[in-house]
């Protein structure tokens, strides 16, 4: 499985700055004391440990098929996705909640507070240069003229929209921690620190959910876009000697791995050369329009032998 340049580029670009950036937090950290600071700096560990498992998934899914896998390993980097969203959740949201908790309950006057805000203001700057870098990525590979959430939704790659997504959360984070220092130091209540790092541990928590529900549908098998399949269907109910199609099924295996099964009825009188050759040319036809359709089975099948409550896959089902 080809997995894009662009999305090794942006993971590459998120690792390495994560890991500048989590290090000048950690040192804030604890030169001021600041909760949401050191809050902060897990959260950008996190997040360069998860683009290096990003890294390992793409690697593995590249893997050629073998007898236990004759599909090949294209579903490892989903399976590494749901992973990092796990990670987001227990240790980045999970280590935010409780080091507020803990400043809540005890708090502590920040101090050299000034340090914070410079580390804050750098970071805000270093991190919104990523995410503009995802942002054109993410829109280079599909997002056009799409909502985001549907646009990630379309997406079966699961890359860029995660380092996009991870990143948003960082700028949001940022931003969060930079208020709750402001208001501790201006109305002298550290208690604030404690609840800016609860509030980051939320936005935290909410990333990691919506990235685990898209992981999770991906690893459990995601089909084609309904607009690719109504052209499928197009496309083999115009074959020569189609009479009818029983069905569709669709998975994506990777980004650009993708298996396609068509049942079809064809005509009685039609030869099983003819057949062939109808097949050979529907194979063709497809990847030629869409070539990340890399398998094509195509079932000669009566109708009256279709399995009863087998819905066809796709717009427009024909009648009986």
């Amino acid at each position: 499985m080809a997995h894009s340049a662009s999305s090794r580029t942006v993971i590459f670009a998120a690792l390495l700055g994560n890991l500048l950036v989590a290090a000048t937090k950690f040192g804030a950290a604890i030169v001021t004391g600041s909760a949401s600071m050191l809050s902060e700096a897990i959260h950008s560990l996190i997040d360069t440990g998860n683009q290096g498992l990003l890294l390992v998934g793409i690697r593995r899914a590249t893997r050629p098929a073998t007898a236990l896998h004759p599909f090949g390993h294209g579903l490892e980097l989903y399976f590494w996705t749901f992973v990092v969203a796990l990670l987001i959740f227990g240790l980045g949201a999970g280590v935010s909640f409780f080091e507020g908790v803990v400043h809540i309950l005890h708090p502590q006057p920040l101090a050299h507070v000034a340090v914070n805000y410079a580390v804050l203001v750098a970071s805000i700057v270093f991190e919104g240069s990523v995410w503009l870098f995802a942002l054109r990525a993410f829109r280079k590979d599909g997002k056009g003229k799409r909502g985001w959430v549907e646009a990630v939704q379309v997406s079966k790659d699961p890359t860029v929209f995660t380092v996009l997504f991870e990143d948003t959360a960082a700028l949001a984070g940022l931003a969060v921690a930079l208020v709750g220092n402001i208001l501790a130091e201006c109305l002298d209540m550290p208690v604030f620190d404690g609840v800016a790092s609860i509030v980051i541990g939320c936005i935290l928590a909410v990333t990691a959910g919506f990235l685990a529900r898209e992981s999770q549908s991906l690893l459990t098998g995601e089909g084609v876009a309904p607009e690719v399949l109504v052209a499928l269907r197009r496309m083999a109910l115009a074959a020569e000697g189609v009479e009818r199609l029983n069905e569709i099924r669709s998975m994506h295996f990777g980004p650009h791995d993708v298996l396609v099964a068509i049942s079809v009825d064809f005509r009685n009188d039609m030869s099983a050369g003819q057949v062939e050759t109808v097949v050979s040319a529907l194979e063709r036809q497809i990847k030629q329009h869409y070539p990340d359709v890399t398998r094509v089975f195509v079932e000669a099948q009566d109708s009256h032998t279709q399995p009863a409550g087998v819905a066809i896959t796709g717009a427009g089902a024909p009648t009986p």
